[in-house]
């Protein structure tokens, strides 16, 4: 830990943020976990809400024994950061998970099956600087396994794939190269998708609560509240995360298409013209493909939906970037303009 040596040097402790309460937080310290909260300081000089210590943060901390707590200095930067856009109306990011090495996302093979909203997941999981891993649960209630897969492949390039039933016990050793003393995974996906049933069947015992599909649309409903890191016999650190309703995208990045898209982005490499919108030019390689059935109009659909997205969040941060600006140099001269009366 590169960062925590000058605070060591100030007598701080080291300590990460394994669950997150409202104003406070449990870290896990080298006296074990304690209960902590933010020194004042912190909380006057935290401008965002991705500014806020998140689970699976390290943390600077001032340890109180004979109280059992610890008090947050600071937040050390991170390594990697799974966040959205805050649900509701706010434009805030929110930060689902930090300094995570590999992201489980877990997709159920049932009624459920949605490779669409994959998409959106596994933009977001580049976006973090995590590596993706699929995993398609559930297989002992589908019928069409390699169909599934094959249309799984497409959506995602390159990203490993397993496919698991946590109740047969079926598949689970195709998770054994990503879990490694010391990595930290987060495992994510929609509601009732398996997340909490997969990680008692790595746990090998119940540490999160299981609920029930619904039986009339194969979906579930909330299990997993909020977020926790455990540690697996084997060393290995895993993060359950809520099920999301709503997965807004928080940061615009023009490599991110390159992964979840790399099949669409090469071929708009091909098109006639370099500007070619895809709509009506000729010789526009990703319409041909369209037209030859060799790409799926509804993969192009949600590519379109993913552009027009991520660029309004180019345009909503530089709106953001601006504010910032005028704000700072409106305190400049508010303080150029105090010590002139002065």
């Amino acid at each position: 830990m590169e960062h925590f040596r000058h605070f060591a040097k100030e007598g701080y402790q080291l300590g990460r943020v394994v669950q997150e309460h409202k104003h406070l937080y449990e870290v896990e310290t080298e006296h074990g976990e304690m209960l902590a909260h933010l020194k004042g300081k912190f909380t006057f000089e935290a401008k965002e809400r991705s500014d806020y210590p998140a689970v699976g943060d390290w943390v600077i901390i001032n340890i109180l024994l004979d109280e059992k707590k610890a008090v947050i200095h600071h937040v050390l930067p991170r390594i990697s950061k799974l966040s959205r856009q805050a649900a509701g109306e706010t434009t805030e990011e929110q930060v689902i998970a930090a300094n995570v090495d590999t992201v489980f996302f877990v997709l159920a093979l049932n009624n459920d099956f949605n490779v669409r909203r994959m998409e959106r997941y596994m933009t977001m999981i580049w976006e973090s600087g995590a590596s993706p891993v699929i995993v398609l649960s559930k297989s002992d209630l589908c019928e069409d396994i390699p169909e599934k897969i094959k249309k799984v492949e497409v959506a995602a390039m390159g990203v490993p794939i397993c496919v698991v039933s946590s109740v047969e016990e079926k598949g689970l050793e195709q998770l054994a190269p990503f879990l490694k003393e010391g990595k930290t995974i987060a495992v994510t996906g929609s509601s009732g998708a398996g997340k909490s049933t997969l990680l008692n069947t790595m746990y090998g015992e119940k540490r999160q609560k299981v609920n029930d599909i619904r039986e009339s649309d194969h979906k579930g409903k909330h299990t997993t509240t909020n977020r926790e890191l455990f540690l697996l016999p084997n060393g290995t650190i895993v993060m359950d995360t809520p099920g999301m309703r709503e997965l807004k995208l928080w940061e615009s990045d023009e490599d991110i298409m390159d992964h979840t898209f790399s099949d669409i982005e090469q071929l708009a490499l091909q098109c006639k013209y370099h500007d070619c919108s895809h709509q009506s030019e000729p010789g526009c390689a990703v319409q041909q493909a369209i037209e030859d059935n060799t790409l799926n109009t509804s993969r192009y659909q949600s590519y379109v939906k993913l552009q027009r997205e991520l660029a309004y969040i180019a345009r909503k941060s530089n709106k953001r970037a601006q504010l910032e600006e005028r704000k700072k140099w409106k305190k400049i001269s508010g303080d150029r303009t105090t010590k002139h009366r002065m």
